[in-house]
């Protein structure tokens, strides 16, 4: 299976999960998703990136995003785990987690590297957008606990930049200014996009204040 590369479409699967079988496609629907693995289940890491999962289910909601996670663990163990993970983090898991004991959507993603472990998938995160493009990849260590704030960030910066012809800089949060696109010259054009004015840098460089603010 080759490596999944941005702009390549998610592949579909059937697999079953804590809340039944799930046809990815079907489930996802016309919604953002953010896949995420996890190498088995009472891993002291993940419990705690479920747990954040689950306590910002508000912000991901709003956001039109769809979380799921997935582990090789088989479904009863899993309800063991949500069981644990809504007790130690003070939290509802309301997503669902795949039980890929085939390794199906491991292999599917590339999710086992093997200089990492020959059997143990690596804890990627995948985001995919409504047409189901792969847009964004993320993977840690196993001793590194994933940052919610930046996945949420990079949610932003690709929802915002789908809509406007600007780009978002270096540590870049909802709010802040924004850059506009390089193929975006003709002065007309910019007026009608960019009413706030901005602040020509360099002439590749250009600065706005974010449009939908």
């Amino acid at each position: 299976m080759a490596r999944l590369r941005l702009g390549d479409i998610a592949p579909n699967f059937t697999q079953d999960s804590s809340e039944g079988p799930i046809d990815f496609y079907q489930w996802a629907g016309n919604s953002w998703v953010v896949l995420f693995s996890h190498p088995a289940d009472f891993t002291p890491v993940c419990t705690t990136e479920l747990g954040k999962t689950a306590a910002l289910s508000g912000e991901f909601a709003k956001r039109g995003v769809k979380p799921i996670a997935v582990s090789v663990d088989p479904v009863g163990k899993h309800h063991e785990w949500i069981a644990d993970i809504n007790d130690t983090q003070k939290t509802t898991v309301d997503f669902p987690i795949l039980a890929d004991a085939d390794r199906k959507v491991a292999d599917l993603y590339d999710m086992i590297h093997p200089n990492a472990s020959t059997t143990a998938t690596v804890r990627s995160v995948f985001i995919i957008d409504p047409k189901h493009v792969l847009r964004t990849t993320f993977t840690y260590p196993a001793s590194t606990g994933r940052n919610f704030d930046e996945i949420l960030r990079v949610i932003d910066s690709l929802q915002l930049t789908d809509s406007h012809k600007v780009a978002t800089p270096a540590n870049w949060k909802d709010g802040d200014d924004v850059v506009i696109v390089p193929s975006i010259q003709d002065p007309a054009e910019l007026a009608e996009r960019f009413p706030k004015g901005f602040n020509a840098v360099r002439p590749y460089l250009r600065v706005t204040p974010q449009p939908n603010k």
